[in-house]
């Protein structure tokens, strides 16, 4: 393989195109074509890998089932709030791993035909996803978490896998916050057989505890529909869940980093199931095999929506820099996103070398929308052309 000047003493350039979703616009993969055929336009002989990746949340399915790492079957469950509904569970080829993505049974987009019901919606219908994947025989469950409808404790999930939350009484209680307060016990007897003997990974973006001014309810709960009165209500209800979490396994996740996140979901995971939460854009890049990937590369080009500060702390572009800084030779690492608005210095201290808009100049956002596929190759070409000048140059 030679380099696009045909000169045999050049090996040919190696590209790594792992590039997040641009809500609204394209999914990681087209993203990735995109990219890709920006750099083969100007480098035909390049040898470019596409990985499209995500941080763990929504679109995590999609770009592991487009890197071919996981197939996808159809599950019947409920939404957010108990309607019959059905969503995609992935598995990896050999079997023995699950994706369940929330968002995909107990996210928002499904109940957005309906006024929103904050103390209601709950998170059964993941945990029938999680269900199925125990049926069918995995030895790993990864639960992808971001885009809840719920802030339920995770106490749906639970319940989906045979557990009973009680009353003081003896009664079941409702779905959801509500049911929360209300809760006096937990009864674990009917619990799956298999669902503690799996390993659990909660894919988590998030450092937000349980409780508190930055726990679930108080940051989250107000994107759910929930005013200040239903957020006071909903901190005390998963307070008093920590409590009966507490009392029936022995561990306490009020304060636990990330408990938080989709509504509170690892509360019930890592105190019942022994689930491990890890940073979301960590733990996909190494499902997909980014780390050496990104090692053997002389150039990594990836891309989001919206290049900020939330960008390098724990999201994609900070995972693949610090990937690219561990490389025996690190490879420049650039952003191509939709707009740019971190400064280049926080920036180059993420291991970001450069970050392009895919802006041509100013322009509404629908127009730029409608062009994106296109700028996105069009400024691909450009980065790589400026890429093989530098390399040639320095020769």
């Amino acid at each position: 393989m030679t380099s696009p000047t045909n000169d045999p003493t050049v090996p040919a350039l190696r590209v790594v195109v792992a590039p997040d979703s641009f809500k609204g616009s394209l999914d990681a993969a087209e993203v990735a074509r995109c990219l890709a055929a920006g750099v083969r336009s100007v480098a035909p002989d390049a040898h470019v890998v596409e990985l499209p990746v995500a941080d763990g949340g929504e679109g995590t399915l999609d770009a592991l089932a487009a890197g071919g790492g996981v197939r996808t079957v159809v599950v019947d469950t409920v939404d957010a709030i108990g309607r019959p509904a059905t969503a995609r569970l992935g598995l990896s080829a050999d079997g023995t791993v699950a994706v369940v993505e929330l968002a995909e049974a107990s996210g928002l987009p499904a109940v957005s035909d309906v006024r929103l019901q904050p103390l209601h919606a709950g998170t059964r219908g993941t945990g029938d996803l999680a269900r199925a994947a125990l049926d069918a025989g995995v030895e790993e469950i990864l639960v992808c978490l971001g885009g809840s409808a719920s802030t339920d404790g995770g106490a749906g999930v639970l319940r989906a896998l045979g557990a009973r939350l009680l009353a003081d009484d003896g009664t079941d209680v409702p779905d959801g916050g509500e049911g929360l307060a209300r809760v006096a016990s937990l009864d674990l007897a009917g619990l799956h057989p298999r669902a503690r003997a799996v390993r659990w990974r909660l894919a988590v973006d998030v450092t937000n505890p349980l409780v508190g001014e930055r726990g679930a309810a108080a940051v989250f709960g107000p994107q759910k529909g929930a005013g200040p009165a239903d957020v006071e209500f909903l901190d005390a209800a998963l307070d008093r869940w920590a409590g009966v979490l507490e009392a029936a396994t022995g561990v306490d996740v009020r304060e636990l980093p990330g408990a938080g996140a989709a509504g509170g979901v690892p509360a019930a995971l890592v105190a019942v199931l022994g689930a491990e939460t890890e940073r979301g854009s960590t733990l996909v890049a190494e499902t997909v095999g980014l780390p050496a990937a990104v090692a053997d590369a002389d150039l990594v080009l990836t891309g989001e929506g919206s290049f900020d500060s939330q960008s390098v702390h724990g999201k994609v572009a900070d995972t693949i820099g610090a990937l690219a800084a561990a490389a025996p030779v690190p490879p420049p690492v650039v952003v191509i996103a939709g707009r740019v608005l971190l400064p280049v210095a926080q920036a180059r201290e993420a291991g970001i070398a450069a970050a392009f808009s895919i802006a041509p100049g100013p322009i509404e956002l629908d127009a730029l929308l409608d062009r994106t596929a296109v700028r996105l190759t069009e400024v691909a070409a450009a980065v790589t052309s400026l890429h093989l000048a530098g390399r040639h140059a320095g020769r």
